[in-house]
């Protein structure tokens, strides 16, 4: 199913009716709000629409006994409205019983959505209101067992919440309320009837009237009892005159236009307020100007919404998040499963400190990335607050222990090695990692200490995945560029280990490294973001060459340390020669389809660095993980000996828990075959291996189908190369400009494409082009048809 557009136009007041519970006065509200906006909006259109109803619409002897006979009550006591049920079956119990029980297909959540927001386009031209009614109460299941609360939140109407004034209502209005609330719904008021025996109005003006939330409670007196016969009607004609009066008189229509009216200006003044105001990240904002800049009103699962100046349709669109939001999101935009779990840590623990200090979220965080990461070298986590930071401690660790087990003196000029075009973060220490680039090179504290090697590169070009050797290793091994069918033969390192690739490989790395310390330079830790690099261009690095820089760099302590004699590794699991960090901020955690990239180098590191996917994209936090080798080197008896490094919010609890709920879900995913359709659509090469990947065994796939990936890579006018690695995709555009890499300007018209649109599929893409590279990544839940509409939509880009 294609996503829809929130409920927003700009003609249309359109609001969803909740209530805290069953049989609080839904429909008594309903009725009478749609006889006020009547009145009161002359010449305006009010409608009221009940998505799913249940009970035989004909059974006449009650009031208001089914939903079925809402709809009757709405018709008969506001008569000038139009009023429509979009599912009804005949039992009346639970909209997902009554759907089960029906014989019929039980729709699915996109498609009573979808039928919502065709009913309000087609309503959406004039102007008017529409009140749209849920049933029973916030948690009620909907026809497919999801409760309303969730099936609903994508539309992002805003909340009428009818509360209950009832005995327990209080609790029960309350609950209702922050069950919204968590979900990202807008309440804009708190309805219910008075009760002269409860007085539940007055304890929830009051309760609502304070904090941040300000939320207006209004009241109408309730309903008179019913009585036989003709007299019925007459009293509740009467009574909605009263209940009409009732509603003018408190001015709750007009407020609630006042407010929709604030909303529709603050989204259509926020672009030019921001670029008066924002410093925005990696952005030369003086070529942002403000119609360039994306209002993002809300978002759900992979799709922002996002404001759409001069519609004439919808005030919102959506747009697919290309980017992950920076790598970030994985489960989608508004989790309600990890919205709580950080509403759980945030009201058990809010933050407390952690240094000498543990919280179950912290503790069961990290013997869950110790216990799945499966690598017998690690045996520590280091919490921080982002994935440069990480990096920057994992180099502080490597370095000390370098120190400590070669005897240099404290201020030796210590130095990285590392891959060109690699990148590990915006802090000065992280920035020092990498050599000169777009991002570093202008800052004036950036010195670069290290050595970084050339490296192959993997891409599919014309339909084939080459290897691609750098110039220096073509020339000095008189080899060309190997060829592969399928990219699983690239990653297949067993038999790739057995040719003459690796033997060239290390040829090249030991001539490198002795060359190094012929100069005199020392070196305390190699670097690695393992398979791909990304910030400095989603660059595929040849794994058997990152698995072999690896094993030479072990296999030659005598190249780093002066006294090779007492350098001997006290266990098989301690670092020998240099030890080995592995940046999988961005590789890592089901980002490349598994849950540890280094799998993939068939390797371990002695520290590791995770963030992005660590949390889902809703909290900061990253983890360095340790050997006990490397922890052990900062043993002393002295405290400056210690690993002096921390943030205020240190494993704070809101992060653990939810990284807890985050790794907890995609692993049950993958457990679940989640991400089959994808293991199977073309990337074993239907040979033997298929079975493999049903298996979930060490295979190499991507969402991206590898028929799309070969038919754009055989577009060699406008592509150089491309490849596609579990929910990553990038593009490699052919340079049109002088200038070259992040500073190129080819991406621009394949990024401003996919953000235009053109109305098939049904959304635009917000994308980020790193120069002449544009990479768009899905999350670990992005549906097939939504990934097979994007790859639509960018051959028609390519005009492929």
């Amino acid at each position: 199913m294609n996503p829809l557009p929130a409920l927003m136009w700009r003609n249309l007041g359109i609001y969803h009716i909740y209530g805290a519970n069953t049989d609080v006065g839904k429909t008594i509200f309903a009725t009478a709000l749609c006889r006020a906006a009547s009145a009161l909006y002359t010449g305006h259109q009010t409608s009221y629409l009940k998505p799913v109803s249940t009970g035989p619409e004909d059974e006449a002897d009650a009031r208001y006994r089914h939903q079925a006979l809402l709809m009757q009550h709405v018709k008969r006591y506001a008569a000038s409205v139009t009023a429509e049920t979009l599912f009804q079956w005949d039992r009346a119990c639970s909209p997902h019983l009554a759907a089960q029980e029906s014989g019929q297909p039980v729709p699915s959540d996109d498609a009573v959505l979808a039928k919502i927001t065709s009913h309000v386009s087609a309503r959406a031209s004039s102007p008017g209101w529409l009140f749209i009614e849920t049933a029973g109460g916030v948690h009620s299941p909907g026809p497919s067992g999801t409760t309303q609360a969730d099936l609903f939140a994508p539309l992002r109407a805003p909340v009428i919440l009818v509360g209950d004034a009832k005995l327990g209502g209080i609790s029960q209005t309350i609950s209702a309320f922050e069950s919204l609330k968590i979900r990202g719904y807008d309440v804009d008021m708190v309805l219910l009837l008075r009760s002269a025996e409860y007085d539940n109005h007055v304890y929830l003006r009051e309760y609502f009237a304070s904090g941040l939330t300000r939320l207006p409670v209004e009241t109408l007196a309730p309903p008179p009892d019913r009585v036989e016969g003709d007299g019925d009607h007459a009293r509740m004609e009467s009574y909605y005159e009263s209940a009409t009066g009732e509603i003018v008189k408190s001015k709750i229509l007009s407020r609630l236009e006042e407010k929709r009216k604030a909303r529709m200006a603050r989204l259509d003044s926020m672009a030019e307020s921001a670029s008066a105001r924002i410093w925005y990240p990696f952005t030369q904002q003086k070529l942002l100007t403000p119609d360039k800049i994306a209002v993002i009103d809300s978002a759900h699962g992979d799709f922002f919404q996002i404001l759409a100046p001069g519609s004439t349709s919808s005030v919102l669109q959506p747009a697919f998040d290309g980017s992950a939001s920076w790598w970030t999101q994985g489960l989608g935009h508004g989790s309600s499963q990890l919205s709580l779990a950080a509403a759980y840590a945030a009201g058990r623990y809010g933050h407390v400190m952690f240094a000498g200090a543990i919280h179950e979220p912290a503790l069961t965080l990290a013997e869950t990335l110790l216990c799945r990461l499966n690598n017998p070298r690690l045996a520590r986590v280091f919490y921080s607050d982002n994935g440069s930071t990480g990096c920057e401690v994992a180099i502080k660790m490597a370095l000390r222990a370098s120190r400590v087990r070669y005897g240099w003196e404290a201020r030796e000029d210590l130095e990285v090695l590392g891959l060109r075009g690699s990148y590990h973060g915006d802090t000065i220490g992280a920035m020092d990692a990498s050599e000169p680039n777009t991002f570093n090179s202008e800052v004036e504290w950036y010195k670069g200490k290290g050595y970084w090697f050339d490296y192959p590169t993997v891409e599919c070009s014309g339909g084939e995945w080459t290897v691609d050797w750098p110039e220096a290793m073509k020339r000095d091994e008189e080899r060309g560029n190997a060829k592969f069918a399928f990219l699983s033969d690239v990653f297949d390192l067993g038999s790739r280990s057995r040719g003459q690739d690796v033997e060239a490989y290390r040829r090249y790395i030991r001539g490198v490294l002795e060359g190094l310390k012929a100069t005199g330079r020392k070196f305390g830790v190699l670097m690695l973001e393992p398979v791909a690099l990304g910030a400095g261009g989603m660059i595929l690095v040849d794994p058997l060459f990152q698995k072999t820089l690896v094993d030479v760099v072990r296999e030659s302590p005598h190249l780093f340390g002066q006294d090779v004699a007492s350098t001997t590794p006290s266990s098989s699991q301690s670092w020998s020669g240099l030890p080995v960090i592995f940046d999988e901020v961005f590789t890592g955690l089901y980002r490349l389809g598994r849950f540890s990239s280094a799998s993939f180098l068939h390797t371990h590191p002695d520290i590791s660095v995770h963030a992005k996917l660590l949390t889902g994209g809703l909290v900061p936090l990253c983890t360095t993980l340790a050997s006990e080798a490397v922890f052990d080197a900062f043993a002393s008896d002295r405290k400056t000996d210690a690993l002096l490094h921390g943030h205020s919010y240190t494993a704070h609890a809101v992060g653990c828990l939810v990284a807890v709920e985050s790794l907890g879900e995609m692993m049950r995913m993958e457990k679940a075959g989640a991400w089959d359709w994808a293991k199977l659509s073309g990337w074993t090469g239907g040979d033997e291996r298929v079975q493999s990947a049903k298996d979930g065994d060490g295979i190499v796939w991507s969402v991206w189908s590898a028929d799309f990936v070969g038919q754009i890579s055989r577009n060699t006018a406008e592509v150089t190369g491309t490849w596609a690695l579990g929910s990553v995709l990038v593009i490699k555009m052919r340079s049109k400009d002088e200038a070259a890499g992040y500073e190129s300007n080819s991406a621009a018209k394949l990024q401003e494409f996919l953000w235009r649109g053109d109305g098939t599929p049904s959304f635009t893409v917000h994308s980020r082009v790193l120069g002449n590279v544009l990479y768009i990544m899905a999350g670990q839940k992005t549906s097939q048809e939504t990934v097979e509409g994007i790859q639509k939509l960018i051959l028609q880009a390519l005009g492929t």
